[in-house]
């Protein structure tokens, strides 16, 4: 079969390498790809979001099966597009992947379905929001209903903070109309976990945990980045939580978007609080996350693609869904500036010598060599028996690559290890 995979950057590189083990798979297309993706897929230079494009590439290539990757397309109906071309896909159609594209139907669903999460308040209007923090309690959180690359949800300290934050985003439209409207929440405490679970609808198959790191620095100082690093499994989730949080959230997450006549289909992201009174949802996302996937993939016993193709037929029950022993690390080389400005261009050395772990490229070009094209460049990811051993060999490579500006948080699971171990 020919599969054609939409997205450019770690996670699609992971997603590709994953498939490329499927006896199924005959060729993958990659659109637009990057340097280290155009080793395993054929790259053809179309947005991710250009779904006319994107579609009629389908259709002139014959492509067999399409899995859409990033938030873009899917909010915007590349999945709804394709299927009317009869071209099977992996993702949720427009209206499932409201749950990512619009923190207020999210947000209303879980009140709706009592699924637990933070206390909120949602705005269209900017008069009534400012009102509502002059009184509110702070710290607390200000999170555009639309999408905003990851850089939508907001903490305020107090007032004055929440009022500045209400400018930018509802009036100056800092991320143009996904600031339309605003959830204003509470701030929760506790330790984050990120579940990603496989979903046909009806049936829910959560991933192994993991915990990313967000900040651009060491302790989680700096500014917040599309990710870091991340560890797998999560030493905070427990066996009795996930039990919980299948009961509490997945379920009745699954069962409320089908009783809404938008059930889920695809890669479901649950981003959780571990709160004194119990796991609470933070976040929905309607994808594969970023680099989440990377450290999970790698950990996969199972042919994703015939996971794939089994979600695709409603079947999700009927496979059996295996994941290997130990632990797994994943460590971001990012650009100097990152993530603000950073220049790109940089040679790469030291991938040659790379043999203990699996480097995902993020933005590289392939320029006599590879060079740098993005802000987070290269994920290197390592497994092992415990955490403490793929830390080890993680950082022993990422040591081994350079590039001009190159930087790495070096804490990375770090202060786990003993937990998980």
């Amino acid at each position: 079969m020919k599969v054609l995979v939409i997205g450019s950057g770690g996670r699609e590189h992971a997603i590709i390498k994953k498939l490329t083990e499927s006896r199924k798979i005959t060729k993958i297309y990659a659109a637009p790809g990057n340097g280290g993706i155009a080793d395993k897929a054929i790259c053809i230079d179309i947005k991710a979001s250009d779904i006319k494009a994107m579609t009629d590439f389908s259709v002139k290539e014959s492509i067999d099966f399409v899995v859409v990757t990033p938030d873009d397309p899917l909010v915007l109906g590349m999945v709804d597009k394709l299927t009317k071309q009869n071209i099977p896909c992996f993702g949720p159609s427009k209206a499932a992947a409201q749950i990512e594209g619009s923190k207020v139907f999210s947000k209303n669903l879980m009140q709706k379905y009592k699924i637990p999460t933070a206390a909120y308040k949602s705005f269209d209007n900017v008069k009534d929001a400012r009102k509502f923090v002059d009184t509110a309690s702070y710290p607390l959180w200000i999170k555009t209903d639309g999408l905003a690359l990851g850089k939508g949800a907001i903490q305020a300290k107090d007032s004055a903070s929440a009022l500045e934050i209400l400018e930018q985003l509802m009036v100056k439209k800092a991320f143009g109309e996904s600031g339309n409207s605003v959830v204003i929440e509470e701030h929760m405490s506790g330790h984050e976990v990120t579940v990603l679970a496989f979903c046909d609808g009806k049936t829910v198959r959560p991933m192994l945990s993991s915990m990313d790191y967000k900040r651009a620095k060491d302790g989680d100082l700096g500014l917040n980045t599309g990710g870091m690093g991340a560890i797998s499994p999560n030493p905070y989730y427990t066996d009795t939580i996930a039990a919980q949080c299948m009961e509490e959230i997945f379920l009745p997450s699954i069962r409320a978007m089908e009783s809404e006549g938008c059930p889920f289909k695809g890669c479901i992201y649950f981003g959780l609080m571990l709160s004194p009174n119990g796991p609470k949802v933070v976040e929905y996302n309607c994808r594969f996350g970023d680099p989440e996937t990377q450290v999970l993939m790698p950990m996969l016993d199972t042919d994703l693609f015939e996971i794939m193709l089994a979600i695709n037929a409603g079947e999700l029950a009927d496979i059996d869904i295996k994941w290997k022993q130990g632990a797994s690390a994943c460590i971001v080389i990012a650009s100097g500036g990152y993530p603000e400005f950073y220049e790109t261009g940089r040679h790469i050395f030291g991938l040659d010598k790379i043999k203990d772990t699996k480097v995902y490229h993020a933005g590289t070009k392939q320029n006599d060599g590879f060079i740098t094209s993005g802000g987070r460049v290269l994920n290197v990811v390592a497994t092992g028996l415990n955490l403490k051993t793929a830390l080890e060999t993680a950082y022993k490579e990422v040591s081994l690559i350079s590039f001009e500006g190159a930087y790495y948080r070096s804490d990375i699971g770090r202060r786990v290890i003993d937990l998980i171990d």
